[in-house]
């Protein structure tokens, strides 16, 4: 045993990291890069490897000598020899299956494999029930090139992922460049932005296809510009509401010489289509009746796009990912802050979009300054005895939505306001009854889905401008608004226990800021409730990317009366003076 080195690493291919040793930050780099961490307390983290997490380090240049290396530098015993061999196992097939074209009989494509042996295994699991389906030599397969996204799919689930060699249409030619290096709004990309338009282009056949991971305020956007200019083809852009559509318009707009007539909205309110259209998921997965067709779904066939941008892939809804098994043909790019998903589908955006092509660590970009350094703390708010009556008696998800609407927060939320009397301050939360309620009796403006998209815009610019100090937002505001002066995020309440969700919230406030480039990041939750234990499923993300959330607990409100701790008293969801 080894106590200078800080993991433990098991059979059952868990890796335990101890969070006091001094190595622990180097090493929680390194298994970020091939493991997921899954627990988090507060003496030893836990990492799970996992076949997709080995893939994806694969397609960014990882061997299996690599990792196993990198378990032997950190842990304290030695390596088991049967998780060795797993890794070896599953690193050695990402590569073992690839897909090409057959260049002698159109929309065709060959599935090649190293040996024999697989393709009987393949053609075993899969079965020859197709009739475009046919084995050509002891490697080879040859299928129709309409069912190259449900090949990978299908591949990926029998734990073989597919490297797709196959090439893509190029689309129509839009010709179009950066502003000129005098104009006002000319900009630089950076040295992170450009390595991450290299990774998605990869090697000549290997390119074209794969999502670039990395934090809100990181410039995805612009990424995803650069590789429109790369290509110099009509583009389809999805994204997640009407607000981020707007944004990346006038993005578009602004740092490009593409006009107006060149791009076009596609959401609820507008139906363009023009050679660059900017379209929600909703309006594609929008239906008159559940037994409906979705009539949106033909936008991917509207034009001969040359390019689709999944912005917020982790967001992307399963009709989507149907439609997006049909279109493979088409260069995919994903972006996104976590490839965490709720439903367990990152398998699918592996297959169908692509893999990891570029990732870098927030960490990374704090020390930089490209983002804002961020201070989470997690607040634990009691209940008064009538609350904890009521809780004990709930059942179910009733016990965690008493928990979420503790009137007690208000306090809290008032303090943390006078905290930081200059600073542009967010409050965010799940249930439009409580956060109503919180803008009512703070004197806030209210953001939510009931607000048209115009009202919602002018009260952003307010902030922006600094007319308004202080929001008060619904989850219509979780992702992909613009709001670079945001220094202060008060979490109020959460969808259970969702890591995707917590990710996109601290993301609001990173935007880089002036002066010390600091923020802050406030999630309240009722002590010794359900939403203790959903919150720290919640961090996990966050905490992988190597964020701590220091813990204040604030005194029981029964007792306020008679401390000098309190401003007013809380009784019934109601403030008495």
């Amino acid at each position: 045993m080894d106590n200078s080195k800080p993991c433990i690493v098991q059979h059952d291919r868990m890796v335990l990291l101890e969070c006091g040793h001094y190595a622990f930050e180097e090493a929680r780099e390194q298994l970020s890069c091939y493991a997921e961490l899954v627990k988090s307390p507060s003496s030893f983290h836990t990492y799970r490897i996992t076949p997709l997490s080995l893939w994806n380090a694969a397609s960014l240049g990882w061997s299996a000598t690599r990792v196993v290396d990198s378990l032997h530098s950190m842990s304290r015993w030695d390596v088991p020899l049967g998780l060795i061999q797993d890794i070896r196992d599953l690193v050695c097939r990402y590569g073992k299956l690839t897909l090409e074209i057959d260049p002698h009989v159109p929309y065709q494509l060959i599935l090649k494999s190293i040996d024999a042996q697989l393709m009987d295994e393949v053609i075993q699991r899969i079965g020859m029930l197709m009739l475009d389906m046919r084995r050509i030599s002891m490697t080879e397969m040859a299928f129709h090139g309409a069912r190259r996204g449900w090949m990978k799919q299908e591949l990926i689930r029998l734990g073989y992922p597919v490297i797709d060699l196959a090439g893509y249409d190029d689309g129509q030619r839009l010709s179009f460049a950066w502003k000129e290096a005098g104009d006002k709004e000319s900009f630089q990309l950076r040295d992170y932005q450009k390595d991450a338009v290299k990774a998605f282009e990869g090697l000549p056949g290997s390119g074209g296809s794969g999502v670039v991971v990395l934090p809100c305020g990181g410039g995805k956007t612009v990424i995803g510009m650069a590789v429109m200019e790369q290509l110099q083809c009509e583009t389809l852009i999805l994204t997640s509401n009407t607000t981020s559509v707007r944004q990346w318009m006038d993005e578009l707009a602004a740092k490009t010489t593409l006009v107006s007539s060149d791009i076009g909205e596609y959401s609820g309110q507008k139906k363009e289509v023009k050679p660059v259209t900017v379209a929600t998921y909703q309006i594609l997965t929008h239906r008159r009746t559940k037994e409906s067709e979705f009539e949106h779904m033909k936008l991917f066939n509207e034009r001969q796009w040359g390019l689709i941008i999944y912005d917020e892939v982790h967001l992307l809804p399963a009709p989507v990912f149907r439609a997006t098994a049909e279109i493979q043909a088409t260069r995919r790019l994903g972006l996104t802050a976590t490839l965490v998903r709720e439903d367990g589908c990152e398998q699918d955006v592996f297959s169908l979009v692509g893999p990891k092509r570029y990732d870098m660590p927030w960490r990374q970009l704090e020390l930089k300054g490209w983002i804002a350094k961020v201070d989470c703390v997690e607040i634990r708010v009691p209940m008064t005895i009538d609350l904890k009556d009521k809780y004990h008696c709930a059942e179910g998800k009733h016990k965690f939505r008493i928990a979420a609407e503790n009137p007690a927060k208000l306090t809290v939320i008032s303090r943390i306001i006078q905290q930081h009397p200059q600073s542009c301050v967010l409050v965010i939360g799940q249930y439009l009854d409580q956060l109503e309620w919180i803008a009512a009796s703070i004197g806030a403006p209210l953001i939510s889905g009931k607000m048209s998209q115009q009202d919602r815009n002018g009260l952003y610019d307010s902030f922006r401008r600094g007319e308004v100090r202080i929001l008060v937002v619904s989850k219509v505001a979780n992702f992909a608004v613009d709001l670079p002066d945001a220094s202060v995020a008060i979490e109020v309440s959460g969808s259970f226990g969702s890591r995707q969700e917590e990710a996109q919230r601290l993301g609001r406030i990173l935007r880089p800021k002036s002066a010390d480039n600091r923020a802050y990041f406030y999630t309240l939750v009722t002590k010794d409730s359900k939403e203790e234990d959903f919150a720290i499923q919640r961090q996990m993300f966050l905490i992988e990317q190597g964020y701590e959330y220091a813990i204040q607990v604030q005194p029981d409100p029964d007792m306020l009366m008679s401390m000098d701790l309190k401003d007013s008293y809380i009784e019934g969801g109601h403030i008495l003076q």
